[in-house]
């Protein structure tokens, strides 16, 4: 039997003045599910993917992720750096690739030293590696298909300066770059135009993880979403 990314057990949550916006909520999540979350405003449908992020703990009940699971998070309002560029922040999403880029240059410099330990530089040499071949092979080529595909603004704009639409559509990128184990997302589709829809459509589509995203957008739910969980 496949073993659950993420349950609860009788999760509920209340807010003053005690009133009950989840109740007694019990789900298990298959690995590489697709899930789609509909429900009226003030249903609980934010609340439940703050629960299952791990950003909001004051509940009822059990919230319990696999262990090692890697979630990631798309709020509404998502908070950027603004001292970044839209690069870099884009960047951070991969930061262990690129770091991994960068380091693996200094291995490859390394081994015309005098003292050069081989053995030593050579296993760094094969976990860089599999960190890099983890990402795809082109992990550049894959940062701008996304970032023309969600029309992200210039890279060297500053995060500082841009709308709330173009600060969501760079957490976007940024995330499904950052490719967790688990994506939470919170209305992806607002401040996309067609042509992004649809090819975030396809991406979560191919997407290995599990997917739970929240949307009024039906058309969306019935070409993404395997599944809809109604609160």
């Amino acid at each position: 039997m496949a073993q659950y990314v993420f349950s609860m057990n009788r999760v509920g949550k209340i807010v003053p003045p005690k009133r009950h916006i989840l109740k007694d909520i019990s789900l298990s999540f298959f690995p590489g599910a697709k899930i789609g979350v509909l429900g009226t405003n003030g249903s609980g449908k934010s609340t439940l993917l703050k629960i299952m992020a791990g950003i909001d703990k004051e509940i009822e009940g059990e919230a319990i992720p696999m262990a090692g699971l890697n979630i990631g998070y798309l709020p509404q309002e998502p908070k950027l750096d603004p001292t970044q560029t839209v690069r870099e922040s884009v960047e951070a999403g991969m930061g262990k690739v690129f770091t991994a880029k960068a380091r693996l240059e200094e291995v490859y410099t390394a081994y015309g030293a005098e003292d050069a330990d081989f053995d030593a530089l050579a296993a760094e040499q094969a976990e860089l590696e599999a960190i890099i071949a983890t990402a795809g092979t082109d992990s550049e080529h894959q940062l701008e298909i996304a970032a023309d595909a969600l029309r992200l603004p210039p890279w060297d704009a500053n995060i500082g300066v841009l709308s709330g639409g173009e600060k969501r559509r760079v957490a976007l990128c940024r995330l499904l770059l950052s490719k967790p184990d688990m994506l939470l997302l919170d209305e992806p589709t607002n401040h996309l135009d067609a042509e992004s829809v649809d090819w975030l459509e396809q991406f979560l589509q191919r997407y290995p993880g599990t997917v739970v995203a929240i949307t009024h957008d039906r058309y969306f739910l019935d070409n993404a979403a395997e599944w809809i969980l109604e609160l």
